[in-house]
């Protein structure tokens, strides 16, 4: 079983660039089967996420290569409307294919999608979302029959919840609708932009992305398309965290400071300093953190629930009690039993975590049960003293480009064994 070992207690220095937006990537792979000629994704992240989609467009037929950071999908030879369940279980946003595939083969099969369990995700969302489009679904014993016998129409869409993927979801779909769509409580996360601004270089007609309510109007037919991938405001995120509770000086690249807005308070609450100059951003950390009052996690652009376990390893070393409070998924914290086991102080109750922060943590054996747990695990490792060792790097995969390399690079003593 592979393992990362961490000689913690080290500083970082350096600078380090961020990889493309996995949240991104994954939505735009899949949009490219509803486009008409070859699409070319610049600055995609190598990962397994990533790795899952080209399988599950190579499966339904598409023709896709990828070299040096760019994927090219052309999805002219597409013929298949189902995907396997051993691909719907390896990736837990798998179920974003379910609205480009309707659009482009009139009906669909897949079963429920697996990843990370973070408890239930509103998957039902997408489902009466594409229905109120035309799309006639059975559920059979955890799979999804999906059918449009009188074609995709527009339809006005009302959200009980500004769902990520729903709204990419119903984007893809909509697009080649009959008709106006109308997303109202929409999500408004830099990635559902970025999925906009792809699809209107294809020829999309799409207003009010990055707002709560966006209109589409259908066209007939899309062409492809070359698209940078922005970069990954979560990495951002994860790499600043661990420079904070290492007490280092970092400067993160390729990044889009908007999108890290909602971080950076925390950061700054913490007694870390960042300076912005153009798509860097340098931050040095002092020697012990200090609290963090409160961090709720909210949708964009509120505090993402992504950074959530991150942030949390990094407030389990700061002077002080910091309080977070998970808005977005009920099973958040499966992390916190492990960061116990390094000597973090930690109780929850419900959706809170009080975080007492302590003097130092201890190296100690640790497993990663999800994807942002796992990054909390190798922030915690890295602040530790002594040695720690984490497994479960699967996870880690799925998200983080070579993360022990970079930080390697950065000062960092870590190896995967």
């Amino acid at each position: 079983m592979p393992k990362l070992v961490i000689n913690g207690a080290k500083k970082l220095r350096g600078e380090i660039r961020i990889h493309g937006a996995k949240n991104s990537t994954l939505p735009l792979m899949a949009a490219s089967l509803v486009c008409g000629g070859e699409c070319v994704l610049h600055n995609c992240p190598s990962l397994s996420d990533v790795d899952t989609s080209i399988r599950i467009l190579r499966y339904l037929g598409c023709s896709v290569t990828s070299s040096e950071g760019s994927v090219a999908i052309d999805p002219a030879s597409a013929d298949h409307f189902d995907i396997p369940d051993h691909l719907m279980r390896e990736m837990r946003s798998s179920i974003i294919f379910l609205g480009a595939i309707v659009s482009r083969m009139g009906r669909a099969v897949l079963s429920f999608p697996g990843g990370c369990e973070l408890g239930p995700r509103p998957i039902d969302l997408h489902l009466s979302a594409l229905r109120k489009m035309g799309v006639v679904i059975d559920e059979d014993h955890g799979c999804l029959n999906c059918s449009v016998p009188n074609g995709l129409k527009g339809a006005v869409i009302s959200l009980s919840f500004p769902s990520v993927g729903a709204t990419e979801n119903i984007l893809i779909a909509a697009v080649l609708a009959k008709g106006t769509t109308v997303v109202n409580n929409a999500a408004r996360e830099p990635e559902i932009c970025d999925l906009a601004d792809f699809l209107n270089s294809c020829g999309a007609k799409i207003r009010g992305a990055g707002e709560s309510t966006i209109v589409v109007e259908g066209v007939k037919s899309l062409t492809g398309c070359e698209h940078d991938v922005i970069p990954d405001r979560i990495a951002a995120a994860t790499y600043l965290a661990a420079a904070a509770a290492t007490g280092s000086v970092l400067t993160v690249k390729n990044v889009v400071p908007r999108h890290l807005e909602p971080i950076i308070p925390v950061l700054e609450e913490s007694g870390c300093r960042l300076e912005m100059d153009g798509d860097r951003i340098r931050i040095s950390a002092p020697p012990r953190l200090k609290r963090i009052k409160n961090v709720r996690t909210m949708p964009y652009p509120g505090f993402p629930t992504d950074a959530q376990a991150p942030v949390m390893a990094m407030a389990s070393v700061a002077e002080g009690t910091s309080v977070f409070v998970e808005n977005i998924f009920e099973s958040r914290y499966k992390h916190v039993g492990e960061l116990l086991r390094l000597g973090a102080n930690i109780k929850v109750e419900g959706r809170v975590a009080i975080v007492e922060g302590v003097d130092h943590l201890s190296g100690a054996a640790v497993e990663a049960t999800d994807l942002r747990g796992g990054a909390a695990l190798v922030i915690a490792g890295l602040a530790a003293q002594g040695r720690t060792q984490i497994t479960g790097l699967h996870h880690l995969d799925r998200g983080y480009e070579k993360i022990e390399s970079n930080l390697a690079r950065l000062g960092a003593d870590i190896v995967r064994i």
